[in-house]
């Protein structure tokens, strides 16, 4: 097993301080350009102890947000390429469905894995509903858009003899030929993250590539995932073995378990509904309506594991973990929500919406009735 340090490289002296939403429309006027370079220099500390200590590193990409200073997250791979020595590179993500140029992205990521020598991993994904507007792309047709873009860079990174053309639905190339290829044969090992859809699923399998069983911690809906990852991948002749699953965690250290979970709770809490929920765990209505999800994306789960119809469970669990709220004076949920108001939202919606969507309050509402019911 190998072990993947990550951080969301945040700008957190912002989170008390959003005004609404820590996405999208914050200003980045509220952010103190020293501030953001000593932050940014602590990250890259972090990961170089990493490497020291025999663990390898994850990175990933978002853009015009205050949880996530990594909008350029080739620049960091391309410091961490020269500056560690041991540590495996994962790029998860490493967005392609709507970047407009996949040419590009092959030679960034090839030239990656020559100065790491040979120590990438590729993890793409299509990117989260929020980045769409600012990227100037539409939803509608983005797995099409995604599964090109993958196609186009692994034949650059694996066509070694003659340039080549490339006439797709979405890209149009003349004489590809990057220089310099990458050291690790026949491409860097290709990840992809799944947070339930079925089609990327499928891909995936149809691939035989690993993928992240589900981003909520939810053994019904792992189980879900898999078993389903399982049979797509008897389908096409592989075999399910545990390479095939990246599990994300997170660990506390502490004297007790009691101790732990009143420590690290609020903000494990915290990052759930407000760091990480990019809209994809509460929204999957507005996304099927926006064409970012099909209709029958999540067709194979089981109905208790359906996105919004496991939110009670996921309450219940919770209220077991955090019986009184610290300080209930706010709204279950507010667009002003802050670090200290979690643990009394905990009881509720310990997942909260995306807080960059336009149905925040809406869900919010439906997320408090499904709980009381």
């Amino acid at each position: 097993m190998r072990v993947y340090q990550f951080t969301e490289q945040p700008y957190y002296p912002v989170w008390n301080d959003h005004n609404g939403s820590l996405r999208v429309n914050l200003p980045n006027r509220k952010l103190d350009p020293k501030i953001a370079g000593d932050l940014l220099h602590r990250y890259y500390d972090e990961w170089m102890l990493a490497d020291e200590l025999g663990l390898d590193i994850m990175l990933n990409e978002h853009h015009q947000t205050a949880t996530c200073m990594s909008s350029t997250v080739i620049v960091t791979l391309a410091i961490l390429a020269r500056q560690t020595k041991k540590a495996r590179l994962l790029v998860l993500g490493y967005p392609i469905g709507h970047r407009p140029d996949p040419l590009r992205c092959a030679e960034e990521l090839a030239t990656i894995d020559v100065i790491s020598r040979g120590r990438l991993d590729m993890g793409f994904i299509k990117g989260v509903p929020y980045e769409f507007p600012a990227s100037n792309q539409n939803p509608v047709g983005v797995m099409d858009r995604f599964w090109e873009a993958h196609d186009f860079i692994i034949k650059a990174m694996t066509s070694h003899d003659e340039p080549f053309n490339w006439e797709g639905e979405y890209f149009h190339y003349r004489q590809v030929n990057i220089w310099p290829r990458p050291v690790q044969q026949p491409h860097p090992p290709v990840w992809v993250p799944v947070t339930g859809s079925k089609e990327t699923i499928e891909w995936a399998a149809r691939h035989d590539i690993p993928i992240t069983p589900g981003l909520l911690p939810i053994r019904g809906v792992r189980e879900d995932i898999i078993r389903y990852y399982a049979k797509c991948l008897a389908r096409h002749g592989h075999r399910l073995t545990p390479d095939h699953l990246i599990i994300q965690a997170s660990a506390f250290v502490a004297d007790s378990k009691a101790q732990a979970v009143k420590e690290s709770g609020p903000y494990l809490l915290y990052f759930n509904r407000t760091l990480f929920s990019h809209g994809n765990i509460t929204e999957a209505d507005l996304q099927r309506d926006a064409g970012y999800l099909s209709a029958g994306s999540y067709d194979y789960m089981r109905p208790e594991n359906l996105p919004g119809g496991r939110t009670s469970r996921i309450s219940a669990s919770v209220v077991t973990d955090f019986p009184q709220p610290l300080s209930p004076t706010r709204p279950t949920i507010s667009l002003g929500h802050t670090r200290n108001d979690t643990p009394s939202a905990a009881r509720t919606d310990p997942f909260g919406v995306g807080n960059s969507t336009r149905r925040s309050c809406s869900v919010a509402r439906q997320i408090r009735s499904t709980a009381k019911s």
